[in-house]
């Protein structure tokens, strides 16, 4: 059984009093009242305002789902209110809009008592269950008699409104201490990482150095010889390379100097420039010729690791006579700086590990005086802007510019000059022998 009622209204008050009495009857939850309310008036403005009335019908009746009955109230007005977007999209109670000017709002309602015919009295007042008359002349049946009812109505939908607020207001402080109680704790935890970061970064830069110590030894001490050697590898991220070095002084008094660089970068190339620099010293300390030395290590190392693939310098200088002795296998030559003469690459043809036919074709021999200076180096140092001929030009330039500097500083300034503009990052070595001036 159903609960039907229709009405017209000419002004915005009767249609107002009219949309409040049908839903205080079906007992509506306040707060959905209110926007009842507001939307119907909302709609109903225009028209009202062009003296055009609205028809209001309301019936209660089931559910598609049987489960509960629900309030149906619909406005008719003479204009297609879909034309209106906005409007619709802003309506605070939704609604389903037909051609024509039809209007719908669907409600739930709480349940029924008795046989299903008339809505309970508790909540709607003298006035549950009965059909509206039609309001053709203003409207002033439909509110009149009753406007402490109204009011009171009135008053339910403001605190409804004010308690829905409150309610917010109370959700909005509750959400606002949990973020701040969060952002507290991420704050701590950020801290704690931070600390924790800048440990790492502590143990991680001293097991670097240690490893750096461990492998590239630090300079001799001879008498009639200054050595110092400047590395740095292509990436902070990859603190070791290809490019090594060694120095040991031999029984017979003489300083052997082994300079390497493998190819690729990081720990692989580390293992194989290791492997490559242990077998020369190998070899140097049980006296195979110097010229030997490149073709030998081949011998050696490559049934072990065929993709070992290095260039090698080799350096036999006596601190006594100034007799420099040199043996390379495709390493960039070795720069010399003569204290009263013009600087002068040292070339010596050869091929190294890896390559077809290693070995040195010979050894080059020159005798260094006092205030002479070698540069020994890897192509990281020539190559940076990709052109080793400039390259080669700028190390002279670069090193007559530090000849006259302590010997700790010469590589470190000279590889400073020469990676001003860097195209090509490479692992770096710059090493620096001087006899010391009369």
């Amino acid at each position: 059984m159903t609960d039907n009622t229709t009405s017209h209204h000419h002004t915005l008050p009767s249609l107002r009093q009219a949309v409040r009495r049908i839903a205080r009857v079906h007992r509506v939850p306040v707060e959905t009242r209110a926007r009842l309310v507001m939307s119907a008036v909302d709609l109903a403005r225009t028209e009202i305002a062009a003296g055009r009335p609205v028809r209001l019908e309301a019936c209660a009746e089931p559910s598609p789902g049987g489960a509960a009955d629900q309030l149906v109230v619909t406005l008719d007005t003479l204009s297609d209110l879909t034309a209106d977007r906005d409007g619709i999209a802003d309506l605070p109670l939704p609604a389903q809009f037909a051609s024509g000017g039809s209007v719908t709002w669907r409600m739930p309602l709480p349940g029924r008592r008795g046989d299903g015919g008339s809505a309970g009295k508790g909540g709607g007042g003298s006035d549950a269950g009965t059909v509206l008359p039609a309001q053709n002349g203003g409207g002033a049946a439909a509110g009149s008699g009753c406007p402490t009812s109204e009011i009171h109505a009135v008053e339910q939908e403001l605190r409804a409104v004010l308690a829905r607020l409150d309610s917010l207001t109370a959700e909005h402080r509750r959400l606002k201490h949990e973020i701040a109680e969060t952002n507290r704790g991420t704050l701590a935890l950020y801290v704690q990482l931070e600390e924790r970061d800048e440990q790492l970064r502590k143990a991680h830069g001293q097991t670097l150095r240690e490893l750096e110590d461990a492998l590239r030894p630090a300079p001799i001490e001879v008498d009639g010889l200054e050595m110092a050697v400047h590395y740095a590898p292509a990436g902070t991220d990859a603190p070791t390379g290809g490019d090594l070095y060694d120095w040991l002084q031999l029984p017979d008094g003489t300083v052997h100097i082994t300079v390497v660089d493998a190819l690729g970068h990081g720990v692989t190339s580390t293992r194989g420039a290791l492997n490559v620099t242990h077998a020369v010293r190998t070899l140097a300390l049980e006296g195979h010729p110097l010229e030997s030395i490149i073709a030998r290590t081949a011998e050696i190392l490559m049934p072990f690791d065929s993709e070992l693939m290095s260039t090698v310098l080799l350096a036999r200088i006596n601190p006594a006579t100034g007799d420099l002795f040199l043996a390379n296998g495709s390493h960039p030559p070795a720069l010399l700086l003569p204290a009263g003469g013009e600087p002068e690459y040292l070339e010596v043809r050869g091929r190294g590990i890896g390559y077809p036919l290693p070995g040195s074709e010979r050894l080059l021999h020159v005798r260094m005086g006092p205030g002479d200076m070698l540069i020994l180096y890897t192509d990281g140092l020539t190559e940076s802007r990709k052109d080793p001929r400039e390259g080669e030009k700028r190390l002279v330039e670069a090193a007559r510019r530090h000849a006259d500097r302590p010997i700790a500083e010469v590589p470190g300034a000279i590889a400073e000059d020469m990676h001003t503009v860097i195209l090509h990052p490479d692992d770096t070595l710059a090493l620096a022998v001087r006899v010391p001036p009369a």
